[in-house]
């Protein structure tokens, strides 16, 4: 198999309400065009989950209440996968173009998780109307927004 060489352009900071992307000043000149863009996808390593047995690990026990006992891999957001890579939606509040900084609402990453790449989201993409999920998970929030408001705790069985 090829192997590939992923370089880090930033590191999310988390400290307590306010959340940033932090991106090395190299980086810059790629955010031109962003404004206005209300959201990003960001690419992210889940490094503090990265060994060999989270990268073997094709099934894990479901963390989710009302799935089945067990799930593979690639029906979970988990950590541990063949390539620890996360993706997540995070609504953009301000770019310091000045200062390499992108202050932004939330995302579920430690503090210190290395960015690998931002993309905008746009909704003529990114945006599925006929979206079906399984049954076990159907009950979720429809969308990003009514996410905040949703009680999560009661899904997880952690």
């Amino acid at each position: 198999m090829k192997q590939f060489t992923v370089k880090q352009i930033g590191t999310i900071r988390s400290a307590g309400e306010k959340q940033q992307i932090i991106l090395n000043p190299r980086y810059v000149p790629a955010l031109s065009g962003l404004d206005g863009f209300t959201h990003l996808q960001v690419l992210w390593w889940f490094s503090g989950s990265d060994n060999q047995k989270g990268r073997g690990s094709l099934t894990e026990a479901s963390p989710y209440r009302h799935s089945p006992a067990m799930l593979g891999t690639f029906a979970t957001r988990s950590p541990l996968r063949a390539n620890p890579i996360a993706l997540s939606a995070a609504q953009v509040i301000h770019i310091d173009y000045e200062n390499a900084l992108i202050d932004i609402a939330y995302i579920d990453a430690y503090d210190g998780s290395p960015v690998l790449d931002l993309k905008p989201y746009t909704p003529s993409l990114d945006r599925v109307e006929t979206a079906r999920v399984p049954g076990w998970c159907a009950h979720w929030p429809q969308s990003y927004e009514q996410s905040g408001d949703f009680d999560w705790e009661s899904e997880f069985r952690f």
